[in-house]
């Protein structure tokens, strides 16, 4: 049925115009191989497709979901020192609440270890590294024994909304405002 279609497409794109009636002479009369390949000779391997790059970062997407629901860069753009620590803390408060909301809806933290920090814990032979930051004396072949500084994060989830803006666009974080009278 397709080819059907495609007939039609080219017989009426071929009587009604030219342009089109030149593209397919050439693509019906195209140039004559040279030499055909015998069964033996290695046709050339196709390539495939390389992937498209995605129109927008996702790092960007997180800073502007930051930015939109928390002032995220506003905050850090802004220079701190005409302000009292009084005025700074007021405002990291509304910052720190949603920058929380954002980081929890799209990525739901979880500590890795659910221990105290401070509590003795073993790390296991063949771990992660990913998983596990020794620091201070290691030496000798795991498992190992230590002191929990920090009980790590991981993602439950990783939920960033799709970009769905222009390329030309692709790079803002946050728009410019403009109030009009």
């Amino acid at each position: 049925m397709r080819r059907i279609l495609l007939a039609i497409r080219v017989f009426f794109g071929t009587l009604f115009s030219g342009a089109t009636a030149r593209r397919v002479e050439q693509a019906l009369s195209g140039p004559e191989p040279a030499e055909k390949p015998g069964p033996k000779a290695k046709q050339p391997a196709s390539k495939p497709a390389a992937p498209k790059p995605p129109a927008r970062s996702e790092a960007l997407t997180l800073l502007a979901a930051l930015q939109r629901e928390a002032r995220f860069v506003d905050f850090i753009k802004e220079p701190l020192d005409g302000y009292a620590d009084a005025q700074i803390g007021a405002v990291v408060r509304d910052v720190h609440r949603d920058c929380a909301a954002v980081i929890e809806r799209m990525f739901a933290l979880k500590p890795i270890l659910t221990d105290e920090e401070g509590a003795r814990v073993t790390v296991p032979a063949g771990f992660e590294t990913a998983r596990y930051h020794l620091t201070g004396n290691v030496t000798g072949e795991p498992p190992y024994e230590g002191q929990m500084v920090h009980h790590g994060w991981k993602a439950a989830k990783c939920e960033l909304p799709t970009w769905s803006g222009s390329p030309k666009a692709a790079k803002v974080v946050a728009a410019v405002e403009v109030e009009l009278a």
